[in-house]
């Protein structure tokens, strides 16, 4: 293995949510590597079922905007691989929108996606994570608006507030022993990405901002993930960390 591998993660339970396909299936596959009893939730059927065969992760059918079903699926995991101890929030979609399209179901219909499914995944595992007075949530944000951007404003005020919920979460967790910390992400280069933005204009545009001239990719991303769950950050919590290549 190139890069770190941590001791610590060998045999963890983890949870993964959107982990079919992008940035999420990147960190299922390598925690995977680090030999962790690794779970990831999706509504992606093919991708889950490719990226368990891959990885030999278990994959379980889950739209996250259903309450029910997403804590249903949390306590399968439990049963079948044991308490979650690490839950890795990354699930999202950056559909574009404009302000003046954007009706009430839709908004709902996007802080459900984005937003309200971190908080209750949160909810489901921390009992347990409290009886082992030890555990890592790690919550996916964005920079988008961090950086001003527009086109999805339902978007940015749900990553936005993915801050706010990490700290509040990282206060009412620690006396527990419970860390909660937030990945923020630049531009990363997932298939999605270039099949639907990625334009060479764009990305040139991109690079002229950004202090390291190369795309971010899935594993910058995973990586910083590693260390929030490993014991290695384990003094590290309600913090945020921006993994852009130095664009912001």
């Amino acid at each position: 293995m190139r890069f770190a591998h941590y001791p610590s993660l060998a045999g963890k339970v983890v949870l993964v949510t959107g982990g079919a396909s992008g940035i999420g299936a990147e960190i299922v596959a390598q925690f995977a590597q680090q030999e962790a009893r690794v779970a990831f939730l999706d509504f992606d059927d093919a991708g889950g079922r490719r990226v368990a065969a891959e990885t030999g992760a278990l994959f379980l059918h889950c739209d996250l905007r259903d309450i029910a079903a997403l804590r249903e699926a949390i306590a399968h995991v439990a049963r079948t691989l044991g308490a979650v101890q690490v839950l890795v929030n990354n699930a999202a979609r950056d559909d574009r929108h404009g302000l003046e399209t954007v009706e009430p179901d839709y908004w709902d219909e996007r802080m459900a996606t984005n937003l309200r499914h971190m908080f209750f995944c949160a909810q489901a595992v921390a009992p347990e994570m409290r009886k082992a007075g030890a555990g890592s949530i790690i919550n996916m944000g964005s920079v988008s608006w961090m950086s001003g951007q527009g086109g999805m404003p339902a978007y940015t005020a749900a990553k936005s507030a993915v801050r706010g919920l990490t700290r509040g979460l990282a206060r009412d967790l620690g006396v527990d022993g419970i860390r909660v910390n937030e990945v923020v992400p630049g531009w990363v280069f997932t298939e999605r990405q270039e099949a639907l933005w990625a334009t060479p204009e764009a990305v040139e545009r991109h690079m002229q901002k950004q202090c390291l001239k190369r795309k971010v990719m899935p594993p910058d991303i995973a990586r910083m993930v590693l260390w929030l769950a490993a014991d290695d950050s384990a003094m590290v919590t309600a913090q945020y960390f921006v993994v852009d290549g130095g664009g912001i």
